[in-house]
């Protein structure tokens, strides 16, 4: 995959990249420079912080489970990157909750990559979860 499949996902963006992308573009973000729809390696990734080499991948339900973002996940986290995965639901619902995940991890000192999962947001709730009751 290459800039001009990279360029093409650009201009398509879901609602949730959208929504994240207007928080972190122009150093609006805690003044850092993320990029977007950005090619390493072989893979194209959703957002990038190169300075910090921090990766964010926003997913949809199609991405439960999938073996092949495991394996991508790891080539990335040996090259060095520190990977955090979102659901779309997330970001749309939890802007700022998503965005206080993101923050912790771009403060984090460790030079060492972080176990897998170290860094990972937490799942999205289970149907009926996180529902207020209504009384």
């Amino acid at each position: 995959m290459g800039l001009g499949h990279a360029k093409k996902l650009r201009s398509n963006m879901t609602d949730a990249e959208r929504r994240l992308w207007y928080r972190l573009r122009a150093h609006r973000f805690g003044g850092v420079k993320f990029k977007r729809q950005v090619p390493i390696g072989s893979y194209i990734v959703d957002f990038a912080c190169l300075s910090q080499k921090l990766v964010l991948e926003i997913d949809g339900g199609q991405h439960t489970d999938n073996e092949a973002d495991s394996v991508r996940e790891q080539k990335l986290r040996d090259e060095g990157f520190k990977v955090l995965r979102f659901w779309n639901n997330d970001v749309l619902k939890r802007t700022d909750t998503v965005l206080e995940v993101v923050m912790a991890a771009l403060k984090d000192d460790h030079q060492d990559s972080p176990s897998p999962g170290a860094l990972r947001a937490p799942p999205s709730p289970l149907r009926g979860e996180g529902k207020r009751a209504r009384g």
